[in-house]
């Protein structure tokens, strides 16, 4: 297992990895990750540099012998599965590994990783292998002749989000990076209209944290797994108000599978992954995040008959389902 990014740090394709090799191991196949960074049990290529890319910023390996150190942690695999193939120097690194592969490809690629993508798919000498993408989003920019996408989401385990916790009525929360295209602006711009008109809502904001105090509005910085499973179960809405870049949407599938009703930007990979189970507002309309949300604080039964919509919609993305289709992947590249 290939992961290009940081796997001391959080992010949805790390988080992927590192789950999809423990129940790999779990079924009884002998799974390794190899990636930059530190982590408990990954064969380490060293250490990552943070550059600017699709909006965003992403830890990656660029240092002298990265592909050597990557290539020298396959040694012994039947099949190699490597996620983002085109992210230096890791991943790119492994391409060259003269075993069957499958390739995963993630990101929502803006226009110039589409262009790259079509001049690299020619020459690529990749062997046997299969292709996948987390959603028809990513798969958009693939070239065709790197064969047909299978699209195999992301994965989450359903029935940890499932709990006994009292729900909130008046509780919403927000889940992500501080970054812009993760959209906390927009909803903190939102929320004044929102307390205004709801006098008693809550927002929780997990994985930011902001030192100015602002009414109703509790910043918890980053959370364990436990702990955010636990505020989601807690909360009646969960907003999403990212403005792009996405192609799956794993914090959403994550407030669906709570039970929280979602308020999600109208983005392709967000309208995929939720299909009719929430609610969808155009990208940076602070209004009508503030209607979306107050609407769902106030008409309790809304809110509550979008949340069982989600859950239901999210068992379609359990790591029962999801590592299943990739064992067969991997069988359909070694055979």
């Amino acid at each position: 297992m290939v992961c290009p990014y940081d796997l001391g740090m959080a992010g949805g394709v790390q988080q992927l990895t590192i789950e999809l090799v423990e129940r790999l191991g779990n079924a009884g196949h002998d799974a390794w990750l190899v990636g930059p960074g530190e982590r408990d049990r990954a064969r380490s290529v060293g250490p990552t540099t943070r550059i600017r890319a699709n909006r965003s910023v992403v830890p990656v390996a660029l240092g002298r012998g990265v592909g050597t150190r990557t290539r020298a942690a396959l040694a012994g695999a039947d099949v190699v599965h490597i996620h983002e193939p085109l992210i230096p120097r890791v991943s790119t690194s492994a391409l060259g590994v003269p075993v069957p592969k499958v390739l995963t490809f993630h990101a929502d690629a803006p226009w110039w990783a589409s262009a790259a993508y079509r001049a690299l798919a020619r020459p690529m000498p990749l062997g046997r292998h299969v292709v996948t993408a987390v959603s028809s989003v990513a798969a958009a920019a693939l070239p065709s002749r790197w064969g047909p996408v299978e699209i195999i989401p992301n994965a989450l385990n359903v029935a940890a989000y499932v709990s006994e916790e009292t729900r909130h009525p008046r509780r919403v929360t927000f889940l992500g990076r501080d970054d812009p295209r993760k959209g906390l602006d927009l909803l903190l711009a939102a929320w004044p209209e929102i307390r205004a008109t709801v006098g008693d809502a809550e927002l929780v904001v997990m994985g930011a944290a902001r030192d100015t105090p602002i009414a109703g509005v509790r910043f918890v910085g980053r959370v364990t797994e436990s702990e955010k499973r636990h505020v989601l179960a807690s909360s009646a809405v969960h907003v999403a108000p990212n403005t792009g870049g996405e192609s799956f949407g794993i914090v959403v599938a994550e407030a669906m599978a709570a039970g929280c009703a979602v308020v999600a930007s109208d983005l392709p990979a967000f309208t995929a992954v939720m299909d009719g189970a929430g609610v969808h507002v155009p990208v940076g309309d602070v209004p009508a995040i503030s209607r979306a949300v107050i609407e769902l604080l106030t008409e309790e039964a809304a809110a509550r008959r979008h949340g069982a919509a989600g859950r239901a919609k999210a068992a379609e993305y359990d790591w029962s389902v999801v590592t299943g289709r990739y064992v067969e992947a991997y069988r359909r590249a070694v055979g």
